[in-house]
């Protein structure tokens, strides 16, 4: 069941929706009125009004039925799969997936910082000094995204 908001719409009933349902509204008076004076004129400029009225309308029905339909199909998917929760909290799959993400970097800055360890070691101590501090911060913000630590990132720089 679908909440009411304030104005007594659905919930999530944005401007935009309102706004297609008014131009539907004008579109369908337009066509009626194009109707009305070719009958009354019965001539043929007057019918090819309201067939192209008539064709306009048509394409703007087709057009705010598709949005309308792909909005509430787009709704779905982020409430649903891993998107956000009734209170606007990122739902469980996607919080995983960011710090799996995150984690993924995290060693892919190691296994960079190795590289420079090699490189440079007994040629430029700064250096791997450097790439050996980097490894160290990345190791412990990648522990605490892990352990849900609460000491938060480790400052430094960081060398790539």
């Amino acid at each position: 069941m679908q909440s009411l908001g304030s104005n007594g719409r659905p919930a999530g009933r944005g401007m935009s929706m309102r706004m297609g349902s008014a131009g539907m509204a004008i579109m369908l008076v337009v066509f009626l009125v194009a109707v009305v004076f070719a009958a009354n004129q019965n001539d043929v400029v007057g019918w090819l009004v309201v067939i192209i009225s008539l064709g306009w309308l048509l394409v703007f029905s087709f057009v705010v039925f598709s949005l309308r339909s792909a909005a509430r199909k787009a709704a779905s998917r982020l409430q649903g799969h891993a998107g956000f929760g009734v209170q606007g909290q990122a739902a469980p799959v996607a919080v995983d997936r960011a710090r799996d993400l995150k984690l993924d970097h995290s060693f892919k800055i190691v296994q960079v910082q190795v590289g420079v360890v090699r490189e440079y070691l007994g040629r430029d101590e700064g250096m791997v000094e450097r790439a050996l501090e980097t490894i160290e911060i990345t190791s412990h913000n990648a522990r605490s995204m892990m352990k849900g630590s609460t000491d938060g990132p480790v400052e430094g720089t960081v060398v790539d």
